[in-house]
């Protein structure tokens, strides 16, 4: 299990409000808080630490940081 990274209680409910299910037990049952599938597999320990950040799967975190505003033109 994966432990939250431990967040101040404004930013803490910024980011429960923030994605589609709660970050915290998201985390803590290795489920993404925005898709809800498993996270359980990630590319390096840069992603998996960003897990415990944001509660983001890898194709959720690969989606949200490699976004490119050209490819909405």
């Amino acid at each position: 299990m994966t432990k939250p990274a431990w967040k101040t209680p404004a930013m803490n409910e910024f980011l429960e409000n923030l994605f589609t299910y709660p970050r915290l037990v998201s985390i803590e049952g290795n489920t993404c808080s925005n898709c809800g599938e498993s996270a359980v597999e990630f590319t390096d320990e840069l992603s998996r630490r960003e897990f415990s950040i944001s509660g983001m799967c890898q194709k959720c975190q690969d989606n949200f940081f490699n976004h490119d505003p050209e490819d909405e033109v």
